[in-house]
């Protein structure tokens, strides 16, 4: 069954119903303009149907915008054409401009299906008006060719433009989605930097204060003896110790200065906190070539998950990471021995790999992953312009 393309934002609604009364009232100047023959029935009809049904349907989308592109007023619309086309066979050039028009508004809120759908049954109604009521002045060879010419280019309006409508959606829905995942994301990198340092930097601190207390009161009194330097060898142990492990949350965080930095020396430079956190030989197989910021950046992010996922998740005891440049693109290849994982269900680390597949594809490209009992390989290929 059809569905109807979600509406990510109202206004529009107010600006087809009040173009749809600018084009009834211009139809009607052009009528009493022109002044052809039989062109006061014409303006009878659009003065006293076509303009307040027009006024009215404006009057309902200031009230309620759905009840705007309902069925009623769909209907509404082919119904009040088909009576000017009925009334004066000649406008009915005009009124299969004004169709396609109302067609393509219609298709842009209603979604490719039932563009479709409502430009078939609209070009049937009124072209089978045209020829019940018949009349016209051209010949039946001519009248022939503009009805098919109107039910290709409203039908094909109909497409294109519902189309383009769930291509928008869709857009707007991926730039939603992406947006959620960048805010859970940081909110958990947040929480976990100040789970992490509350724990360790922050409690260790505590003991090196009471130490430093110890060793002043120690000195004060004139006792400096063998366990004043055993206070000292434990300070500076805590001090190295929290140290390092700061070190280690920059580099979880990333480095973030690639302008200076290329993506190759800051993989190597994380190797170390790679192998001592989540026990793991990295093996490293880079191009040192500068790559565009965001791109550096958010292959880093891949090449890290990867890596957490091999020492955390699979067991994994060695880990390669390969980068390649290849023709208007690079990749990403990181590579482990570890146990593998089902691809299906919900396992540890399945929200890290959405997370890089979200990375790769936001920037064009794509992730793809091979998983067995042997280990698992992740490979990002992201297009460079130029």
């Amino acid at each position: 069954m059809a569905r109807r393309a979600s509406i990510g934002s109202i206004p529009p609604v107010l600006v087809f119903a009040g173009a749809r009364v600018a084009l009834s009232v211009a139809g009607l100047i052009a009528v009493v303009a022109t002044q052809y023959d039989g062109w006061e029935n014409t303006a009878l009809v659009i003065g006293g149907l076509v303009v307040p049904w027009s006024l009215g349907v404006l009057l309902v989308a200031t009230r309620n915008e759905p009840a705007a592109l309902g069925p009623v007023v769909m209907a509404g619309d082919l119904l009040v054409l088909l009576a000017v086309e009925l009334v004066t066979p000649d406008a009915s050039r005009g009124v299969r401009s004004a169709a396609t028009f109302l067609v393509a508004a219609h298709a842009h809120f209603q979604g490719p299906r039932r563009g479709v759908i409502l430009a078939v049954v609209w070009v049937a109604v009124l072209v089978a008006g045209s020829a019940i009521r018949g009349g016209s002045s051209l010949d039946s060879h001519v009248v022939a060719f503009h009805d098919t010419l109107f039910a290709l280019a409203t039908i094909s309006t109909g497409l294109v433009v519902g189309r383009l409508r769930t291509a928008e959606t869709a857009s707007r829905l991926l730039a939603r989605d992406l947006s959620r995942h960048t805010m859970r994301e940081e909110a958990e990198v947040r929480r976990r930097v100040a789970q992490s340092i509350h724990d360790g930097p922050v409690q260790d601190l505590i003991g090196l204060d009471m130490i430093l207390s110890t060793l002043g009161r120690e000195l004060e009194a004139g006792t400096v003896d063998g366990r004043a330097r055993d206070l000292l060898g434990d300070a500076r142990e805590l001090t190295t110790r929290n140290v390092q492990a700061l070190r280690d949350e920059m580099v979880d965080l990333g480095p973030y200065g690639f302008r200076e930095v290329t993506l190759a020396s800051a993989i190597e430079g994380s190797v170390p906190a790679w192998s001592r956190r989540y026990g793991v030989d990295v093996k490293l197989d880079l191009e040192n070539d500068v790559l565009p910021e965001q791109v550096a950046g958010e292959l880093f992010r891949i090449s890290q998950e990867a890596v957490i996922n091999a020492g955390r998740h699979a067991d994994a005891s060695t880990v390669t990471v390969t980068l390649r440049r290849q023709t208007g693109g690079v990749e990403l290849t990181v590579a482990d021995d570890g146990s593998g994982f089902e691809q299906r269900g919900p396992r540890p680390g399945h929200l890290g790999l959405a997370g890089m597949r979200e990375r790769a594809e936001l920037l064009g490209g794509r992730l793809d992953i091979a998983s067995s009992p042997r280990g698992t390989v992740v490979t990002a290929r992201v297009p460079l312009a130029g």
